[in-house]
């Protein structure tokens, strides 16, 4: 029988005494008891460790929380020599509240052997009595259990135990229809890459034809920064457009600089537009990768 599990991890600031409470308005402080409460509903044990030496522990776990909990439920706070996490928990106690279990102990890892030993104590006596106890004691190797623990029977070596592949990874796994429909237009896609390619060549030889190589030229420095920043933007994963904000803006930086080279032309001037186009999405992108940079610096400013 499964059961729910929650860890609960408050770290403090180092402004002193309570300095949960200084750091974290009154209203977040609610609305964490209203999360707190809301989950301990569908939650059966909860382990809470704030706490730093020599403050008082910040309570987390109101006596509401509690009462939504389960009977038989178990909350093991780790802060209870400070107070506790939990409304309710004694320091070196076990209470019980509204049903619940309140684990208090501030010796927990000297108990720990003790509790190990049972459990490797409870593993062999299940292990035991799995090969028949002492009545109805046999080695059977056909017991997955009993063969990967073999090491010598009869003076055999058995170890290691042979590794068995389960019926499921022996089998093919037949392509669904959705995926055959996506591995389709992956490949219609690539198939479009030289496609692609073939008509910006035949653009630039008609803008070639045209007999304006000022023109020519600006043509092909804009094509070729709509292919490096294709490659370099929207080739790569969105996961990693964040830690790539700066190498993004150092080439918007660069773009804004080659705009404003091409605005001392005519309006009309088809370069001119272009560096205006180019000035105006460039900043547009500095700004942002700027806001997004200080949103992401502030999550590690205290």
């Amino acid at each position: 029988m499964g059961a729910e599990f929650l860890t609960v991890q408050i770290e403090e600031d180092g402004t002193g005494s309570g300095g949960y409470a200084k750091q974290m308005s009154q209203a977040f402080i609610d609305a964490e008891h209203a999360l707190f409460e809301e989950l301990a509903q569908d939650i059966d044990i909860i382990v809470t460790t704030a706490l730093i030496p020599g403050r008082p522990a910040p309570l987390l776990i109101t006596e509401q929380a509690v009462k939504n909990m389960k009977a038989g439920s178990v909350i093991v706070d780790l802060a209870a020599e400070r107070g506790g996490n939990t409304a309710g928990a004694v320091a070196d106690q076990v209470v019980e509240s509204h049903g619940v279990k309140i684990i208090g102990y501030t010796d927990l890892p000297s108990r720990m052997p003790n509790v190990s030993s049972n459990l490797y104590g409870n593993n062999i006596c299940h292990l035991l009595d799995d090969m028949g106890g002492a009545e109805d004691y046999k080695v059977d190797e056909d017991d997955e259990v009993v063969r990967g623990a073999l090491v010598l029977n009869g003076g055999e070596m058995r170890w290691p135990a042979p590794v068995k592949k389960l019926a499921e990874e022996t089998k093919q796994p037949e392509a669904a229809p959705e995926n055959l429909v996506a591995a389709a237009a992956s490949t219609e896609k690539k198939d479009r890459g030289p496609l692609v390619l073939l008509l910006i060549g035949l653009a630039l030889i008609a803008v070639g034809w045209s007999g304006d190589t000022g023109f020519l030229h600006q043509v092909t420095v804009f094509v070729l920064s709509c292919f490096i920043g294709y490659q370099v933007i929207w080739n790569v994963s969105a996961s990693l457009h964040t830690p790539l904000m700066s190498v993004t803006n150092a080439i918007s930086g660069i773009i804004i600089v080659g705009g404003l080279l091409q605005l001392g032309g005519p309006l009309d001037s088809p370069a001119t537009i272009l560096g205006v186009i180019a000035v105006f999405f460039a900043t547009i992108n500095i700004a942002g990768g700027f806001l997004v940079t200080q949103r992401m610096l502030k999550m590690f400013q205290r």
